[in-house]
């Protein structure tokens, strides 16, 4: 091996591309040296463009264009240090012959670490062989070792001894029958999850094929954003007005200016509110039991942001809608979204809702990103978040406790509020539906929500996005590297249980309902 090739990709927008190009640029600096310190010529399969401003890969053909210069059977590296669409390379992933590595700083600045996990998931379903690598600067002797060892082998192992496949025969018989009973009710009624344009932001791995899906119970509704936003035009002031009004009288905070262009203003937040009673309303008439909305592409230059809108439908706690007959609709429920249409997610909320209902515990659930972490004491704390799509039950102090920040201009031109707060501490289940081999499978386990001193909560926040809700996470029986070279997406579900008991009874509950679904279950880091 002396020749090899690196390629990334980057986003659809030009605005993300630029901003990003700097800390992308400094990875592959260090990943020039540290291949040349092994002897190798790390070569870009094309320029960077200086009319652009950035060398990345920035849509699908693109990325095909590129392929098609690069020798089929060469060593082939994928570096990212930002968010990036996966579909802009996949395609010549799947033909590559070579030996593929693909590599992420570990940073917080940028979602690079997330763009890495998206890329290895869609890997995973698309069945294509490839190694993974991370570091903050490729001088560790981790990430040494292992760019060593696949530079001589094509391959790099990592330690997965965490990971369980789940035995039936080890779970309590009270969570065999319950799980098992949860099964069979949602296979006799069937589920329905309204997907309202699927493909978010290039990511492959959250669409499920109808075959793997249909077979455990679930089946799409396709619906269309546009039907969506014609909807919103539907929803009287009045009934957009009594959202925000129970949004205030919880102790929401919404952080508001005039400048339409970067702060967030009370005529975005009422096209917020009206998109929530219109989402309500189509969940409604079409009978899901759960939806996700894209958002991106398409949305975004239409409306104010979806994730205020997400954050409420994952919660029971939420402004009532009224269907225009004058009936609530979804009364005392939660409607589970699955964020950035993540239809893998989806199947996870339905499940999680069904299993905390019955166990009496608050079925409130999201996902979030797998975004950065680092030590604190003697744990390694994860830092996870999404774009403000959380439930404020999950958040110390509630809705009180919440706020609400106007999305970054370079991501959401038409602004609109996140539902944002800081993780309260407790026990959780962690858990991730993927597809591997035209099955669904998924990974669980359990972890703790930690509360971290203000002053290293608040360096943390510096780090990332500011405006979305930040959970700090310590794995059970997961170390960072472990959780990296196994995890298939870069996004993980949670939900709250009262104690670690009750957690690993959910747990248990949740692997029945799943294995009797069809989904093939794996433990992470705990046994039962």
């Amino acid at each position: 091996m002396s020749k090899v090739y690196l390629v990334t990709s980057g986003d659809l927008r030009q605005s993300a591309n630029e901003v990003c190009w700097p800390a992308q640029a400094q990875l592959e600096a260090a990943l020039t040296k540290a291949f040349a310190d092994e002897g190798h010529e790390l070569v870009r399969a094309f320029p960077v463009d200086a009319k652009l401003g950035h060398g990345f890969i920035s849509s699908q053909r693109m990325g095909m264009d590129v392929f098609a210069t690069i020798p089929p059977d060469a060593p082939l590296v994928f570096a990212t240090a930002a968010w990036q669409y996966t579909h802009h390379v996949l395609p010549g992933m799947r033909s590559h012959r070579g030996p593929i590595l693909t590599v992420a700083n570990w940073s917080g600045q940028w979602p690079g670490l997330v763009g890495l996990l998206n890329l290895n998931g869609s890997l995973v379903k698309a069945g294509v062989a490839f190694s993974t690598l991370w570091s903050e600067s490729f001088t560790d002797d981790f990430a040494l070792h292992g760019l060593r060892e696949w530079l001589q082998t094509g391959t790099l192992v990592h330690d997965l001894s965490h990971v369980n496949a789940l035995e039936l025969s080890a779970l309590s018989a009270d969570a065999k029958n319950l799980g098992g009973q949860l099964a069979s009710d949602l296979l006799a009624r069937k589920i329905i999850l309204g997907v309202f344009d699927e493909g978010c932001m290039g990511m492959y791995n959250a669409i499920i094929d109808d075959e793997p899906l249909n077979r455990s119970g679930f089946f799409k509704e396709r619906l269309s954003q546009s039907a969506l936003f014609a909807r919103m035009r539907t929803v009287r002031d009045a009934d957009a007005q009594a959202v925000r009004t129970w949004l205030d009288a919880k102790g929401l905070k919404f952080n508001t200016g005039t400048d339409e262009a970067t702060e967030l203003t009370d005529a975005q937040i009422l096209s917020q509110c009206r998109m929530y009673v219109a989402a309500v309303r189509i969940a409604d008439e079409f009978g899901c039991d759960s939806i996700g909305i894209q958002y991106q592409q398409g949305l975004k230059d239409l409306a104010p942001a979806s994730d205020l809108v997400e954050g409420l439908l994952n919660n029971p706690d939420r402004p009532p809608v009224l269907a225009e007959d004058g009936r609530e609709l979804f009364a005392s429920d939660a409607l589970p979204h699955f964020n950035e249409v993540d239809e893998c997610a989806g199947v996870d909320g339905v499940v999680t809702n069904r299993v905390w209902k019955a166990l009496g515990l608050d079925p409130s659930t999201t996902l979030h990103d797998v975004r950065w972490g680092k030590d604190f004491g003697d744990d390694f704390v994860w830092l996870w978040q999404i774009s403000g799509a959380a439930p404020a039950s999950h958040f110390v102090g509630g809705y009180a406790g919440s706020e609400s920040d106007r999305q970054p201009p370079m991501y959401f031109p038409l602004g609109g509020g996140t539902l944002k707060g800081i993780g309260r501490p407790g026990d959780i289940v962690w858990s991730r539906v993927f597809v591997e081999a035209g099955t669904m499978h998924i990974d669980m386990g359990l972890a703790k929500v930690v509360t971290l001193p203000a002053d290293e909560t608040e360096a943390r926040w510096s780090e990332v996005t500011k405006q979305w809700p930040m959970v700090s996470v310590v794995t059970e029986g997961v170390g960072r590297d472990a959780f990296m070279a196994r995890h298939r997406a870069n996004h993980v579900s949670i939900a709250y249980a009262g104690s670690r008991d009750e957690a690993m009874h959910a747990l248990q509950v949740k692997a029945a309902m799943c294995a009797a679904l069809g989904i093939r279950v794996n433990l992470c880091g705990v046994t039962v």
